[in-house]
Parts: structure tokens; C-alpha cells; sequence
């Protein structure tokens, strides 16, 4: 089982990539409290500002607060945030397209022509905004705002696979039988559909990482003290000149989390599907 896995990295470089890069994240999110140097909200205002040295490896910002253990909370602040967006993003998508893929008719002309319409002539986030202003800053009203605008996706392609596969043999023969809907979407046609899921959704946790840096840096995003890389970016404009290891390290830790989503999306598009696959040697 490792040499086919090592082929395939070997054969696909940048996955390889992604999945170190990913690997490294993950690990800082859920070992950031025992590898983090200093607390992320103590502040220290004798050492603010201070260059990456011995004592603060990527040096401390203009409260003094260690800027590498911030980068390690921060990881764990993003990564919570996506798996949640695309979590609820991804169900609201399958029951809703499945809904309109699977009956048709007024019910998916009603839908997809007036309900998803209307979201996608709305930009992202621009409604991820609005909603989190009106609410107010926070995890659940964060991850709820970029959800309302990043389900249209999810739902659209499901929409797709399920009018593919709706009238295949196997589906027919499920329904002769006396299957319930519900017994059918869920046992037939759900897993039929699950391969191109799976690359949408990887490919959407690096626009959730990207859009929740972006309301941070906005100040719509979790509120402080929490460790936010966006709220970092945010912080540190004031010293691009005088301190830009400030905005350095928090912009490539938002630069390196979302490649290495994209990364393992292309991977996982290539092996998902069986012509890129037999083009490539997997």
C-alpha cells in the first residue's frame, strides 16, 4: 500500500507539496498549545516591534505578543473556520440540489432559476459582509455569513451530477422495487456524486481560509485577543515600512494554507477521474 501511494506522489509533485503543506498546518492547529513559545495575548510593551531573533523567532508586534505563536493559533482559528464553512456550505448544497436535481420540474425551476440566481448575483462577500455587520463579529456568525453565500456552489453541482444520474438503470430498478426517495438519493445516488464533492470542497476550504483572512482584516472576523492571521495583517499596516516582518510571516501563512488546499484539489481532480488518471500513469 506505500509504494502505490509514493508513485503517485512521485508522479504528482505538487500534491506532495499540499500535503506537507497541509500536514504542517494541521499540526500547528492541534499541538499549538504545547508548541507555541509564549501565550498569543500576552502582551509584552518592553519588546514590541522587535525583529525575529533567539528570544521571538519571528519577532513580536506593537503590543509585544509573539507573532510565531500567534501564526500557530491562527492555524487552528483558520482551519476551524473552513471545515465548519464547507461543512455547512456542503450539506445545505446536497439538500437543496439534490431537492432540485432529483424532482425537477417547478421545483427546480423554482430553486435554481429564483433561489440560487439570486445568491449568485450577489457577490460572496459582499453578503458575508452585510450579514456579519448586521449580526456582529464572531465564530458562529462568521462561519454562518460565509456559508449563506457559499452554498450556491455545492448546490449547483450537485444539481448537476443528480439530473445525470437520476434516470440511470440502477436508480430505476431501485424505484420499481417500492425504494422510498429519500432511500434512493441517499443509497444510490449519493454515492454515485461523492467524487466531484470532494474536490469542490477542498478547493473551498482555501476560499473559506482566504475569505475569513478577509473579514478580519476587515474587523468583521473573530474578535480580539483571538490569534487571527487576517486581524494580523490588519494590525501590522501602520508598520509596513518600519516592521514588515509584521505583515511577512501572517500574509505567508495565508499564502501557503491556500495553496496547499488548491494544491490537493487539482490532485485529487486528476486522480478522481479515470481519463486524467490512465493519462498520467496512476
Amino acid at each position: 500500500m506505500f509504494l502505490p501511494v509514493m508513485r503517485r506522489l512521485n508522479s504528482q509533485p505538487l500534491a506532495a507539496i499540499g500535503a506537507a503543506l497541509l500536514g504542517g498546518f494541521l499540526f500547528a492547529a492541534i499541538f499549538a498549545p504545547l508548541i507555541a513559545p509564549a501565550d498569543p495575548a500576552t502582551i509584552d510593551l518592553n519588546h514590541r516591534l522587535a525583529s525575529p531573533g533567539a528570544a521571538h523567532w519571528l519577532g513580536t508586534d506593537e503590543l509585544g505578543r509573539d507573532i510565531l505563536s500567534r501564526i500557530l493559533y491562527g492555524a487552528r482559528l483558520s482551519l476551524t473556520v473552513a471545515v465548519s464553512v464547507v461543512a455547512c456550505s456542503l450539506f445545505l448544497g446536497v439538500v437543496l440540489g439534490g431537492i432540485a436535481g432529483y424532482y425537477g420540474g417547478m421545483v427546480d425551476t423554482t430553486l435554481n432559476v429564483f433561489v440560487m440566481n439570486a445568491f449568485l448575483a450577489l457577490p460572496g462577500i459582499l453578503l458575508a459582509i452585510a450579514f456579519v455587520a448586521f449580526l456582529g463579529p464572531g465564530m458562529i456568525n462568521l462561519v454562518l455569513a460565509l456559508s449563506i453565500g457559499g452554498w450556491v456552489g455545492y448546490a449547483r453541482l450537485v444539481r448537476a451530477q443528480v439530473l445525470a444520474v437520476r434516470e440511470r438503470e440502477f436508480v430505476e430498478a431501485a424505484r420499481a422495487l417500492g425504494a422510498s426517495d429519500l432511500r434512493i438519493f441517499v443509497r444510490h445516488i449519493l454515492p454515485n456524486i461523492v467524487q466531484p464533492l470532494i474536490v469542490q470542497s477542498a478547493i473551498g476550504m482555501a476560499g473559506a481560509v482566504l475569505a475569513e483572512a478577509t473579514l478580519s482584516f476587515l474587523g468583521l472576523g473573530i474578535p480580539p485577543p483571538a490569534a487571527s492571521w487576517g486581524s494580523m495583517l490588519n494590525d501590522a499596516r501602520s508598520h509596513l515600512f518600519d516592521s514588515p516582518h509584521l505583515v511577512l510571516f501572517p500574509a505567508l501563512a495565508v499564502m501557503f494554507c491556500v495553496l496547499s488546499f488548491n494544491f490537493l484539489g487539482d490532485a485529487l481532480r486528476d486522480y478522481l477521474d479515470p481519463r486524467t488518471r490512465l493519462s498520467i500513469g496512476l
